[in-house]
């Protein structure tokens, strides 16, 4: 749904909250080398606060459980990597949420490069989960995804 191995994210489910963040890494061949290492390593998620089970290279059906401590309470999220992009220019993955997560959807990682430049985007498809307490936060799940996501951004400089 996500699409990491594509420049255009086409049209995608209505039924999903769409977001694309992009950003600038740094220049060079150390970059490019450094950035596409930690982004097939989880390290978007380490760098951000999150504990990862797996560090390894990601791979397609891999499940993992990404745990994130918020205010005290510890938040568990299960996760399947649905795709792996692992070309010249393009490295990265995506994965969907299981049952357990605070959301329901897929969220895709990925640096390019245009050029000399390296850049991240970081797509997601999210909606509601179908359980509570996660149903009723939904709003603020919102709000800390936007945060979570500016973090993302910062993880690989």
């Amino acid at each position: 749904m996500t699409r990491p191995h594509q420049d255009q994210w086409p049209p995608s489910d209505h039924k999903y909250r769409r977001s694309e963040v992009n950003g600038f890494v740094g220049s060079g061949d150390a970059v490019w080398h450094r950035a596409a290492h930690e982004v097939l390593r989880w390290k978007l998620k380490t760098q951000s606060g999150f504990v990862v089970d797996s560090l390894g290279p990601v791979s397609p059906g891999e499940h993992v459980v990404v745990t994130a401590r918020v205010l005290g309470v510890t938040v568990v999220e299960p996760v399947e990597v649905v795709d792996v992009v692992q070309e010249p220019g393009r490295c990265g993955f995506s994965y969907r949420t299981l049952p357990g997560h605070p959301v329901d959807g897929e969220e895709a990682f990925f640096v390019y490069r245009r050029g000399d430049e390296v850049h991240l985007t970081i797509r997601s498809l999210t909606r509601a989960a179908p359980r509570q307490p996660w149903r009723l936060l939904f709003p603020l799940i919102l709000i800390a995804q936007r945060i979570v996501q500016r973090r993302y951004l910062r993880a690989l400089e």
